[in-house]
């Protein structure tokens, strides 16, 4: 259990604004790691090992990307007792993202909403990063690394940036997710439509399969998708997923709707909307990909999960893994054992 409970902390944190209390934490947790200090927020490790797109994973808990982005806490996270951990995403060249303020919490809903625009460092800082990250990797965790574009890139050029991405990560990362679901950066979920996917995907497959022959290990490669589709774009996409030899999929991101947190301050704030209101949303994805796609099919869960029980339906709806972010938020580093544990009695 974590040396100080989250809820001495939260009332400090929730007195900041909301970007400003991301960077205190992620700052120290950065300066923190791997010294005794990391007592503080530092959780069992659950064991419930499972295989799934040829990695094995110490637990079916993992932390989605977005919250590190540019992979400074891999340790200090991880020590929290995942099992696997997504850090990015990471463009080709670093980027200041979207103008502040572009974080608010929704407390009455258990939700965020962002626009934060893909901010990060660039991926030569990231990869840096990633390198000096040891103990959760010794200690058997797994690291997704996940890649976007640049905003300044055109998006006819996308594939370009993608190709640049998992040329980079790709020595790094035990899977490499392809994030085309942000909606904050302009016109990225076009690339969820038939025709684009099929040709990013079949690109980046094509440099997948030669970067594995000259390497020799095989590294999975997951797309994460949006919320917002309806089933014959799902179908769509999961038709174009295997079509290309794609490895799993990540649903999902946050959601552009807003009909979950009407009338509540900040709720009519651009950006993606995450926590409690997207999680049925994002179940009925997973849902609809379990029905589309081959059986056995890696399906990682993310959105709205605040508890175990949560973690449980996910698992229910068709999701192999799950991933959390915004609960850590709301509920702190103690969600990360509790859902693992349900996950490990089910």
């Amino acid at each position: 259990m974590p040396l100080i409970p989250y809820a001495l902390a939260r009332p400090f944190l929730f007195g900041l604004d909301a970007e400003h209390a991301h960077e205190l934490t992620l700052n120290s947790i950065a300066r923190l790691q791997n010294t005794p200090a990391q007592a503080l927020w530092c959780g069992e490790r659950v064991s419930d090992p499972v295989t799934i797109a040829g990695l094995r994973f110490p637990n079916r808990i993992g932390l989605a990307a977005g919250l590190d982005k540019n992979g400074r806490c891999i340790d200090g996270l991880g020590a929290m007792g995942f099992g696997f951990i997504e850090v990015g995403t990471v463009t080709p060249k670093g980027q200041p993202g979207n103008d502040k303020p572009r974080m608010f919490r929704l407390p009455e809903a258990n939700a965020l909403i962002n626009r934060l625009g893909f901010n990060n460092e660039g991926l030569a800082d990231f990869i840096a990063n990633v390198q000096r990250a040891h103990s959760f990797r010794k200690a058997g965790g797994i690291l997704g690394l996940n890649i976007g574009k640049n905003a300044a890139t055109p998006i006819e050029n996308a594939a370009d940036d993608y190709l640049i991405g998992l040329e980079g990560v790709f020595p790094h990362a035990d899977y490499v997710t392809v994030n085309i679901s942000s909606p904050n950066t302009k016109n990225l979920r076009a690339l969820q439509s038939d025709e684009a996917l099929d040709a990013l995907l079949g690109a980046l497959q094509e440099r997948k399969l030669q970067l594995e022959s000259r390497s020799g290990r095989k590294v999975p490669m997951f797309v994460k998708i949006a919320p917002d589709l309806d089933e014959d774009q799902v179908s769509v996409i999961a038709q174009t997923l295997t079509a290309n030899g794609i490895d799993g999929v990540i649903a999902t991101n946050t959601t552009i709707a807003r009909d979950k947190v009407q009338g509540l301050a900040h709720a009519n704030e651009t950006g993606g909307l995450s926590g409690a209101p997207v999680f049925e949303a994002s179940n009925r994805v997973i849902r609809l990909l379990r029905s589309a796609l081959p059986v056995g099919y890696p399906i990682i869960g993310v959105g709205g999960v605040l508890s175990g029980d949560d973690a449980r339906t996910k698992i229910a709806a068709g999701a192999d893994l799950v991933q959390v972010y915004t609960g850590l938020i709301y509920k702190g580093p103690a969600l990360v054992s509790d859902c693992a544990r349900a996950l490990a009695r089910r």
